[in-house]
């Protein structure tokens, strides 16, 4: 807090007279109209300098009033909030000056009341515009669960573990896990839409009139309490919320979080019922998004929900890439087969600041033993210390939409950088990122296990692209099938049939022309890293690429 902080109170007394009923067998018992309301402003940071707040928008209330059991604040924000002790800290996120009317209502027994309103205005200096374009697209977006993601719903500990974030370390729902059941497939059914309207951002729940209740919280739905299991009940979430956005003071360390919190009025919440109002944003794109809550009644507990734009096809569904068009086998043992690939060569960094020369030698690249081995080597080559080999399908087989699957055993050793990934064919004409880039599998030595999915586009280049990461077992020692399901409206990426990544594809992005395959091993680099210093060489191994359509 600034140091010119100072708390004042500007005291708002009101007397109300309220003729109360009674009757004659005092079923409620002595009923005393609550009386003397009087509330007490501390607007945070309030100074000579600053009349209307430090720009943190906190505002202090406290009500007090003879015989009153209970108070609500209602604030012409569209929010309100109940305080059984009368005490109540709200923060104002409009940003800028604003005047707010506030409306406080003592309850005594019987449900007789008291009320008084009066205006504030607050400085709010708290805003994140990105978010906003990004969650309503400057007017109105839709948004559903990324039910085709590993990890799409999942819980872990509250607590400042990075391992616990994004996704949760005690439960990873499986893609479309819930679909198995009546019981909780009325979850993929959510239409979320998040609005702007007239400065203010709204929100609507879609639940086709079923919820997807958190055992604990079956009662809240009309279920029977203390169940066992999650269960869809019917229940009516519509209503259209305000959403008010406020920095986050989770215990998420800074790095992995945006900082923004959503608060939705009116017991608002994002498709999960887990009795949570409030969801830190923890990473956006136009067309992804990640949240964190915090379970109710269990502070212990954080809940990850994933959304995405585009409703997710369940698999089989719309999608028929079954025909294989093209592939290499690598049956033929000597050098890779001409008709299918041809190399990139030279030592000059490839943009990535990468150590290694590329070559054409059977040193580095090799069919042998029914797969294909590129090898990167600690040897002089060229300019370089290392050589490595990069193969390319370019001007020999290029296409649009379809599935492809490489299998594939990874390089170890600090400094490595393997990856199978695909180049838009139109890149001389059309300059990176402009041209687009679809990397399916990336892989770091220095990170061993941890399989990079990624999109690179105008506004997504080098450390900024569209990314997500999986963790698996045995990369090095044993071949996993990375595969990438690309449609006009979607790219998908899987290891081993489960998806861990996934971005709504459209007219605007470059993925709608013909892209050509890549397989290479860099070493360092912006993405490699450090070389470990007792590297001397390790192989890439593929046993086959596939292309079906």
């Amino acid at each position: 807090m600034k140091n010119f902080i100072k708390r004042t109170a500007i005291a708002f007394s009101m007397l109300l007279a309220l003729a109360a009923c009674q009757d004659d067998d005092h079923t409620f018992g002595d009923i005393n109209s609550p009386d003397g309301l009087q509330v007490s402003v501390d607007i945070v940071g309030k100074d000579d300098t600053h009349p209307n707040g430090d720009g943190e928008g906190l505002v202090n209330f406290t009500a007090t009033s003879n015989s009153a059991i209970t108070y609500k604040y209602i604030f012409s924000d569209q929010t309100s909030e109940v305080s059984p002790s009368g005490k109540l800290q709200k923060r104002f996120a409009t940003p800028g000056l604003n005047t707010y009317t506030v409306t406080v209502i003592a309850n005594g027994k019987g449900g007789v009341s008291s009320s008084t309103s009066f205006e504030i205005t607050v400085q709010s200096d708290f805003g994140d515009p990105v978010a906003v374009q990004f969650l309503t697209g400057g007017s109105s977006k839709k948004w559903y669960w990324a039910a085709n993601e590993l990890g799409h719903l999942g819980v872990g500990p509250n607590n400042d573990d990075p391992t616990a974030n994004y996704y949760g370390n005690y439960y990873q729902a499986t893609p479309f896990e819930k679909a198995a059941s009546a019981e909780s497939s009325c979850l993929y059914e959510n239409e979320l839409t998040f609005s702007l309207v007239n400065g203010s951002l709204k929100f609507d729940l879609n639940n086709g009139g079923r919820t997807f209740f958190n055992s604990a919280f079956l009662a809240d739905g009309g279920g029977t309490a203390g169940g066992s299991s999650d269960q869809c009940l019917t229940y009516n979430a519509s209503g259209t919320k305000t959403v008010t956005l406020t920095p986050s003071d989770s215990k998420v360390p800074a790095n992995l979080k945006r900082g923004t919190v959503m608060n939705f009025s009116d017991n608002g919440f994002m498709g999960y019922y887990i009795k949570q109002t409030k969801y830190e944003i923890m990473s956006i794109t136009e067309n992804r998004l990640v949240v964190r809550a915090i379970m109710g009644g269990n502070e212990a507990l954080a809940w990850y929900h994933t959304f995405t734009t585009t409703k997710p096809v369940p698999p089989g569904a719309g999608e028929d890439f079954t025909n294989l068009v093209w592939s290499d086998e690598f049956d033929t043992a000597g050098a890779p087969d001409p008709s299918k690939w041809s190399y990139n060569t030279g030592g000059h960094g490839w943009g990535n600041g990468e150590l290694q020369n590329y070559t054409n030698s059977s040193e580095n690249v090799i069919v042998a033993d029914g797969v294909l081995k590129i090898t990167a080597k600690k040897q002089v080559s060229g300019n370089s210390a290392y050589s490595s080999a990069r193969l390319v399908s370019e001007n020999k087989y290029d296409f649009k939409y379809g599935k492809v699957e490489f299998k594939a055993k990874l390089p170890t050793g600090g400094g490595t950088w393997p990856a199978l990934w695909m180049l838009g064919k139109n890149y001389p004409t059309n300059e990176w990122p402009a041209c687009g880039e679809i990397d399916i599998m990336e892989h770091k030595g220095n990170d061993p296990n941890v399989i990079h999915g990624t999109l690179h586009y105008p506004g997504h280049s080098a450390g900024n692209g569209n990314s997500a990461a999986t963790t698996i077992s045995n990369a090095s020692s044993e071949f996993h099938i990375y595969s990438m399901i690309w449609s006009a409206t979607s790219i998908r990426m899987f290891v081993d049939g489960v998806q861990f990544h996934t971005v709504a594809n459209n007219a605007s992005l470059p993925f709608n022309a013909n892209f050509f395959l890549i397989m290479n091993v860099a070493m360092g680099g912006t993405f490699g890293g450090s070389i470990d210093p007792a590297f001397t060489q390790s192989t890439m191994e593929v046993d086959y690429v596939r292309v079906y359509q």
